[in-house]
């Protein structure tokens, strides 16, 4: 054989060799021992760190939290002749109070309000009825009186639909800036008919009863938008169904790679104590590839309806079916086929890669149990393009929001396909490469030195 060709690149063998250490060499490697405890210590602090810097404080994260105000009092003229507008003022006084870099408050009418309520885009509403400023004034004239009267109240409601988190922020956040409101009004009443008893002929006096209602005089009534109804896990079934529809597609990928893998032969089928070692067919890693995703796309569609059937047997309101469906079905499938194609181009590696993309960065960046606005800013960014936030919106639309495009059905459906495109490009891609270059998959031939 010459120079020259001793010199050319010699074609990878069908068979690629193995060799293995002798025994006491393995069982005393530092890599046996060493290594598995390092790499579980690396991923489960990683997960902790993760999920725990989500959630631990909420309120310290928010961030641009939209809540609706709403103020449809006219207003009335006081017994001074004066034009007076509670609403005007409780409006102001909330503004005051909130800091505006952690929640947003939206000037509304109730019609848009609604509206918003009903897609999800605020978490709820602060609305001041037509008669506030009628009534506050009727309750301080009441109260030297013998009048009947009714306090004015306020109205929050809060969007169960959007989460249950979401609807305690609501709460507490505006029970602290109409308490301030609350206190001023009192005062401002309280002060306005005692110097008008005190220059009465003869001069009236105030009771204890009234003095009490006069010094917090708005009544705030807390209510939900639309009470969610029974069998929805208090707006959790939403998060749970999507969860179970990534693990569909990220669990079912994992099974569907070994399996399909074990029968072609490129890895050894295990069960029990019978290994099986079947001989390479010598498919190309595109044509492996493509066999993997049909499977994949059909179990989709398999398991999307048997996750239906379940949740209609536990009695989960499902309105929209065949819709919820057919986007649990492409979800799946999406998440299946771009984990396969991450496991192909990857190799062993892909499945830690898999696991950070689908799960590890994906829960704490859902978006379900706690608000997106309401965690630190690096999981909000995760959410913009993070797989299960985008699953849940599009689930939680359905389920929740009467399939509304505008709710996030749209927005989840798009994102999804754009996903499903990165998955099959990366798949088509890499093992095309691979195939170019003559990098065939084979069954391994094990020897061993001695």
């Amino acid at each position: 054989m010459t120079d020259a060709e001793t010199d050319q690149p010699q074609p990878p063998t069908d068979e690629p060799v193995v060799e293995t250490d002798d025994r006491d060499g393995v069982l005393r490697s530092w890599r046996l021992w060493i290594a598995p405890v390092i790499a579980v210590l690396v991923a489960m602090s990683a997960m902790a760190g993760l999920y725990l810097g989500s959630i631990l404080d909420p309120v310290g994260s928010l961030t641009s939290f939209p809540i609706a105000v709403v103020n449809d009092d006219e207003g009335t003229v006081d017994p001074t002749g004066a034009q007076q507008n509670f609403g005007a003022q409780m409006e102001a006084t909330v503004k005051e109070k909130v800091d505006p870099d952690k929640v947003s408050l939206e000037d509304l009418s109730w019609d848009d309000a609604q509206e918003k309520l009903r897609d999800g885009k605020v978490y709820g509403a602060i609305r001041v009825p037509a008669d506030f400023t009628a009534k506050t004034l009727a309750l301080a004239e009441g109260s030297v009186t013998s009048n009947a009267v009714e306090r004015p109240q306020i109205i929050v409601y809060t969007n169960p639909q959007s989460g249950t988190l979401g609807s305690s922020l609501v709460t507490a956040l505006s029970k602290e800036a109409l308490a301030e409101m609350n206190k001023q009004l009192g005062q401002q009443l309280t002060a306005a008919v005692t110097k008008q008893a005190a220059a009465a002929v003869p001069p009236l006096t105030i009771t204890g009863t009234a003095s009490i209602v006069l010094s917090a005089p708005i009544d705030i009534v807390t209510t939900a938008f639309q009470p969610l109804p029974t069998g929805t896990g208090m707006g959790l079934s939403a998060f749970y169904f999507a969860l179970l529809v990534l693990l569909a597609g990220f669990t079912g990928a994992m099974l569907i790679n070994s399996l399909v893998d074990s029968t072609l032969g490129y890895i050894p089928s295990e069960i029990g104590p019978r290994v099986i070692v079947r001989k390479a067919i010598g498919l190309t890693r595109l044509r492996v590839l493509l066999i993997k995703w049909a499977i994949m796309v059909v179990t989709s569609l398999a398991v999307s309806a048997v996750y239906i059937g379940i949740a209609t047997a536990l009695d989960m309101p499902i309105d929209h079916p065949w819709t919820l469906w057919l986007f649990s079905s492409l979800a799946a499938a999406a998440v299946g086929v771009t984990a396969l194609a991450v496991v192909s181009a990857f190799g062993t590696i892909g499945l830690l890669i898999n696991m950070f993309v689908f799960i590890f960065l994906g829960l704490p960046s859902a978006g379900a149990t706690t608000p997106i606005e309401a965690v630190p800013g690096f999981f909000a960014w995760l959410s913009s393009f993070e797989p299960l936030h985008q699953v849940y919106m599009g689930i939680r639309a359905i389920l929740y929001f009467d399939a509304r495009g505008s709710a996030g059905l749209t927005h989840g459906l798009w994102m999804t396909v754009a996903g499903l495109a990165i998955g099959v490009a990366l798949g088509v891609g890499v093992n095309w490469y691979y195939d170019h270059r003559g990098l065939a998959r084979a069954g391994v031939q094990v020897l061993d030195k001695s």
